[in-house]
């Protein structure tokens, strides 16, 4: 990395130059610097509006880079150790797509985890590849899906030679990591390409005690959620490539789908924080382990709770672990994670990312502060104190496997009709089923809907999870396909 170059915001100096200049708008948007809605003023102030323009000669366009947006775009392939970076303003949603998209066409095989967020099986509906899913392995106790086994790729990969890439998760929400490397070089070694959906590792890339990054590992392309770790602008997303890929394919890909009017302050933030990671992302997320780490002290301290770490590393499914993330297992207390986070919400004005039927996810990031861990700590305590129940095990798992009946893109464009849910046994499911976050199907479309399926849906609706993916808005029908 050339930590010189790594000093330039391309795109955010450009920007600077243009507000100065003073140009008298007779382009869109609409609201021209503010001045047509005074009220986006009042809430994001005259600089944030001053610089929400449209492509122009002077500001480069990101369907098409030749200036400015080309010079981000080879800084952050600089600072990732990637052969050529794309910016994305879709979030991370457009990155994975864009992966699977320029990887398969109908009728392609792709090998992948079945635990995947929600984007990757709607590029299957796009494009009409066939899935090959690999049921992942469930820690019992902690009800977590893991990461991806050596040996069930390999055989999913000799069973379907003629499959066109490998799609792996990495690290998961929960900070689970696969043996990326081991990964990446299976999947070359049958002409594979390795598509890493690495969501949740931005930080991977700035700190050296952390796990392999998908680069580092040499797979050929990688969906990177800047807004995440990264400290970028919610939304703004990067795809990395690696040598194999062809950069110029994988653009006709990309602007399939991506908007022709992307926004400057999303790619004016992934420019800053580019910049930031590369100077002084070491640093700063080496402080992100630390906090992570004594929040986990102190939360296992309390009782009852459970905040794991590296001790559940055991060299297959869970091959390393990623510190910085703070999942906390609740259901010793009595409480599913969906009832912790929402008394966190409700009584304690703490918002966490996600809980789901056993865990809670408190994301740590380079924002954090030693005193909002202990205002965390301290909340978790008083909520075991004030509303721990006896413990009751209903479902010992965030992860049921599923059965395949048809392709996703099949089963989504098939005649279909609606039914009661509970009607629903045995039919084949045309839509999605999910509690987001963290945005994982439990039901996709071609999958047959099952009685354990059906109650741990009726479950976590119980408990308060924010269901989406149906036509039905309070998830009481489903879109089967018609016999």
């Amino acid at each position: 990395m050339n930590l010189e170059k790594q000093k330039q915001t391309p795109i955010f100096s450009a920007l600077e130059r243009f507000r100065k200049q003073r140009v008298v708008p007779f382009d869109v948007p609409g609201h021209k610097r503010g001045r047509g809605n005074p009220e986006l003023v009042e809430l994001l102030g005259e600089r944030c509006v001053g610089i929400d323009v449209n492509s122009m000669k002077p500001l480069d366009n990101l369907c098409h880079p030749i200036s400015v947006i080309k010079e981000a775009e080879e800084l952050v392939a600089d600072a990732f150790g990637a052969a050529h970076a794309f910016l994305m303003v879709g979030g991370t949603t457009s990155s994975v797509q864009g992966m699977v998209l320029s990887a398969c066409k109908a009728g392609d095989k792709i090998i992948l985890p079945r635990n995947v967020h929600k984007s990757a099986i709607n590029a299957l509906v796009l494009c009409g590849a066939i899935p090959v899913y690999i049921d992942p392995k469930v820690d019992k106790k902690l009800g977590i899906p893991l990461g991806m086994e050596i040996e069930d790729v390999r055989r999913a990969v000799e069973e379907n030679k003629d499959a066109k890439a490998i799609f792996i998760n990495n690290p998961t929400y929960y900070g689970i990591c696969s043996d990326l490397k081991a990964l990446v070089e299976l999947a070359h070694e049958f002409g594979m390409l390795a598509l890493v959906d690495e969501a949740h590792g931005t930080h991977l890339y700035f700190n050296r005690n952390l796990p392999v990054c998908a680069m580092a590992a040499g797979a050929d392309m990688a969906a990177v959620s800047m807004h995440k770790s990264g400290g970028s602008l919610t939304q703004s997303s990067i795809l990395l490539l690696g040598e194999r890929m062809n950069e110029r394919y994988v653009s006709q890909i990309i602007n399939l789908t991506q908007t022709t009017s992307a926004s400057y302050l999303l790619m004016a933030s992934l420019d800053i924080s580019r910049k930031n990671l590369a100077l002084r992302g070491e640093e700063s997320f080496e402080k992100v382990a630390r906090l992570a780490s004594y929040a986990r002290d102190e939360i296992n301290a309390i009782g009852g709770y459970y905040a794991y770490g590296k001790e559940l590393i055991n060299g297959g499914s869970i091959y390393d672990f990623d510190v910085t993330k703070l999942a906390v297992y609740t259901r010793d207390i009595g409480l599913a994670g969906i009832e912790v986070y929402d008394l966190l919400r409700d009584e304690y004005d703490i918002q966490i990312e996600f809980g789901d039927i056993s865990n809670i996810l408190a994301y740590i990031s380079i924002g954090d502060r030693i005193q909002d861990i202990e205002r965390l700590v301290g909340a978790l305590a008083d909520i075991k104190r004030l509303y721990a129940k006896d413990v009751t095990n209903v479902f010992i798992s965030e992860y049921i496997a599923p059965i395949v009946a048809m392709t996703p893109q099949k089963a989504f464009y098939s005649p279909k009709e609606t039914l009661p849910i509970k009607e629903t046994v045995g039919r084949v499911c045309s839509e999605f089923v999910m509690c987001y976050p963290p945005g994982i199907p439990i039901l996709a479309p071609g999958e047959v809907i099952t009685k354990e399926i059906i109650d741990y849906i009726e479950f976590a609706k119980e408990k308060g999870c924010s269901m989406q993916g149906p036509e039905s808005p309070d998830i009481s029908q489903l879109n089967v396909i018609m016999d």
